[in-house]
């Protein structure tokens, strides 16, 4: 009966590409009109695998390449996964499309936040070793959308640009005090305050993240301008110039939403800026994959533009700059992957096998959605009045504009 059903599943999804299965009991099936290069060629080697996947997609896949019970020929999960994401693309039909439907009913209250609740969600991830983050991330550990303002720079190059576009954005003067939510292991915040001689509140919920940032600061001799705190944001009072937030309002949850972007106002200072750098959906509002929920980031959503748009809009603030990096996150990914693949020993003497097979699913998992299934990142700019910046976006690309102006005589 199950496997009657996830035949029937698999022949309404796969739209594009090919797909070679082996079920359970040895029978193969192709399922697709090819055409996307060699077939990707799956084993399925659980009896209850097929009921798994045909009640519970996504969940089962990504549990049962971690356990071994689905096997890729060659060990192709790019090509797998390459493949999975170009169809879910595709319109959901039948089951599939009842399960996303029955999702976003409870979404809401899976992404109820309240501070102790954050705090545990954080810890699941970001407590994680910090050696572990070491295997794949930049030396300035940048656990975020890097910026290939050229294609061919590095991920150490690509990270130091992000960094200096934001300050570009947040239009900062020597002095200022600024606030940054969601202040990971420290390098915005020390590099804010080497680089353009502002103060700096960052908080975390992440015990390790709190520890390594102010040790960071120490060692810089940064500590008199960088203070970190581990603290919820909703804790924290008084007016700064600028904010910033980088890769933390995925797990605000969207009950939180007003809440929010009311403490962003309630905070900046009358002239102040804010830049709230986050992963977005180019499409309507929808549900968090329940693997990445269980295993990866246990109360994350990926905003809409039109669920960010509304919460800003009903705490009165200027949108005064929106920019989308549409590829620039496949991009990073795909350097995440390749560090963390070159350092597999290394991530094997920290955990297990299937630890390391689930941190593979997630990295490849999350570059083919960027690459196929319409996610990218918005950089929404943020002020209390009109004319806290610039009439136009030239100051950001100071370099162009002599150009520019020289054309137009």
């Amino acid at each position: 009966m199950w496997t009657m059903a996830l035949d029937r599943m698999l022949d309404q999804f796969i739209v594009t590409g090919a797909l070679d299965l082996t079920f359970p009991d040895g029978r193969r099936r192709r399922y697709g009109p090819g055409g996307q290069g060699a077939d990707v060629q799956v084993a399925l080697h659980d009896p209850a695998l097929p009921r798994r996947l045909v009640m519970s997609p996504e969940l089962a896949l990504g549990e049962a390449y971690m356990d071994g019970t689905l096997t890729i020929a060659g060990d192709d999960l790019d090509g797998f996964l390459a493949l999975m994401t170009r169809n879910a693309a595709h319109p959901p039909v039948g089951l599939r499309a009842l399960a996303q439907r029955v999702t976003r009913w409870t979404r809401r209250r899976d992404q109820t936040n309240p501070a102790e609740r954050a705090r545990a969600n954080v810890a699941h991830h970001y407590d994680l070793s910090g050696a572990l983050y070491d295997l794949f991330l930049d030396a300035d550990r940048q656990y975020s959308c890097a910026y290939f303002a050229d294609p061919a720079m590095t991920l150490e190059q690509a990270q130091i640009a992000k960094t200096h576009h934001i300050a570009a954005k947040l239009c900062l003067r020597p002095g200022m005090e600024v606030f940054e939510i969601g202040c990971g292991w420290g390098g915005m915040a020390l590099t804010l305050a080497r680089d353009y001689g502002v103060r700096v509140l960052g908080v975390t919920l992440s015990q390790e993240q709190h520890k390594i940032a102010t040790d960071r600061a120490a060692r810089a001799g940064l500590s008199d301008r960088v203070r970190f705190e581990l603290t919820d944001y909703r804790a924290v009072a008084g007016r700064f110039d600028r904010i910033v937030s980088i890769g933390m309002f995925e797990h605000v949850g969207v009950p939180h939403y007003g809440e929010y972007f009311d403490l962003i106002r309630d905070r900046l200072a009358p002239d102040g800026v804010a830049l709230i750098h986050t992963i977005g959906r180019m499409g309507p509002p929808g549900a968090t994959s329940p693997w990445i929920t269980k295993y990866i980031f246990p109360g994350g959503y990926v905003p809409a533009l039109s669920e960010m748009a509304a919460a800003v809009e009903g705490a009165g603030l200027c949108p005064t700059d929106l920019e989308v990096w549409r590829l620039h996150y496949a991009q990073t990914l795909r350097h995440w992957h390749d560090r963390f693949q070159a350092n597999l020993p290394q991530a094997r003497s920290l955990y297990d096998d299937r630890f390391c097979r689930m941190w593979r699913f997630y990295l490849k998992a999350s570059e083919h959605t960027f690459r196929h299934n319409r996610q990218c990142v918005f950089q929404l700019q943020l002020a209390r009045r009109q004319d806290a910046v610039p009439l136009t976006r030239d100051y950001l690309y100071p370099a162009r504009a002599p150009r520019a102006l020289h054309a137009a005589q």
